[in-house]
């Protein structure tokens, strides 16, 4: 999100907005589904479509879960860094390592619950914002009218929007949490209001960040390319303390993130080949399952090594997701139709064609970003 704001000023702003009933439209069908199918999405599209389509949805989700793994570890080990003054390389290692302890050994759901409250963090974004003085005419003028460009940075940036949002591994964890939840069907309408309000505060969240990056980077047009530059946009609210604070919000977010991320790597592994395994269980009753973890987080490792750039990962990591996500978008609005997967309870007619909306807008953004970066075109 900085990346974006500090490259687009506030030409994106409109797009954040969109986004966010297009996360509610998203979040609600996941939730329909795991709540109604009570299986997650890896193991319906198994069952309904066979294994050849269900290892094509693997590979999209795994090969998206590694990349933002790598680059959340990336996050955490720049976070650490800041806040310590020391390389940041030092530090990928023993974070993998505290999130593989956390998953093997600990208990994840009281972690879980913990964290949730770390994200509180992020408020500081939104009185970063108006610290920064943008100028607000400009600011809800773009917001409220889109502009639309071909530039090659723009096009990227909407990508990694999107793909940073919609990210595949969000709401495939979201019927694999609802599948082992198994909330009752009385309590779906409450399960789904649930989802979209998350995706609220989630979208003005992205918002606020957008803005004072852009209000404190884009308009003196310095790019971000480290931690420290991404902090700078703190710096209306906690001046010299602001590298502190932006590193606390990266730690926080990467905290989050990466739990889940190795959890849905490890859960979609577990639901292609019919392991037995949980974060419930301990390794001695699942050890494929807690194998399949272990070797994403190393992947991650490898990759984040070979990648030196923490905040360039996270923007490529969403393009990742933007070029990765319409294959299990597409399966689970399929599922989220079809009357005899969802026993009667299948999506109705206007929920139905947001979703194939939504598909649709990240399947064009992606389109034109692959055929720009092969032609060399929209520079």
């Amino acid at each position: 999100m900085s990346v974006v704001g500090s490259t687009t000023i506030y030409g994106l702003s409109w797009l954040v907005v969109l986004i966010v009933p297009m996360l509610i439209v998203v979040q609600t069908i996941s939730a329909k589904v795991g709540t109604v199918c009570g299986k997650g999405l890896q193991d319906i599209v198994r069952t309904r479509y066979g294994r050849g389509w269900a290892f094509v949805v693997l590979a999209a989700i795994l090969a998206v879960d590694v990349l933002t793994l790598a680059a959340d570890l990336e996050g955490g080990a720049a976070a650490l860094g800041l806040l310590t003054g020391l390389r940041h390389e030092w530090f990928i290692v023993p974070l993998a390592l505290a999130v593989a302890g956390l998953l093997v050994y600990g208990d994840y759901d009281a972690v879980s619950t913990t964290l949730k409250y770390v994200a509180l963090v992020f408020l500081a974004y939104i009185a970063s914002a108006f610290l920064a003085k943008p100028n607000w005419t400009q600011v809800l003028h773009d917001t409220l009218v889109p502009h639309l460009s071909f530039s090659h940075a723009y096009v990227a940036g909407a990508l990694s929007l999107l793909g940073t949002t919609l990210t595949s591994y969000a709401y495939v964890w979201e019927t694999i949490e609802l599948a082992h939840e198994r909330p009752p069907l009385r309590r779906l309408g409450l399960v789904q209001a649930d989802a979209a309000l998350g995706m609220i505060v989630a979208g003005t969240t992205f918002w606020f960040i957008l803005v004072a990056t852009g209000a404190t980077l884009g308009v003196h047009h310095k790019g971000v390319q480290t931690a420290q530059d991404a902090a700078a946009a703190l710096m209306p609210l906690a001046g010299r303390y602001a590298s502190i604070l932006f590193g606390v919000g990266l730690l926080a977010s990467a905290l989050i993130a990466l739990p889940v991320l190795a959890g849905t790597s490890a859960y979609v592994c577990a639901q292609m080949f019919r392991w037995r395994g949980s974060l419930d269980a301990k390794f001695s009753r699942a050890p494929r399952f807690y194998v399949a973890l272990l070797v994403s987080l190393a992947a991650a490792t490898a990759i984040a090594y070979a990648w030196a750039d923490p905040i360039q990962i996270l923007f490529y990591s969403g393009i990742a997701g933007g070029l990765g996500t319409p294959i299990t978008l597409i399966f689970m609005t399929l599922i989220a139709q079809d009357a005899g997967v969802m026993h009667g309870h299948r999506l109705r007619c206007g929920l139905a064609i947001a979703g194939w909306v939504v598909t649709a807008i990240v399947v064009l953004a992606g389109l034109l970003f692959l055929v720009q970066t092969a032609t060399g075109g929209g520079s």
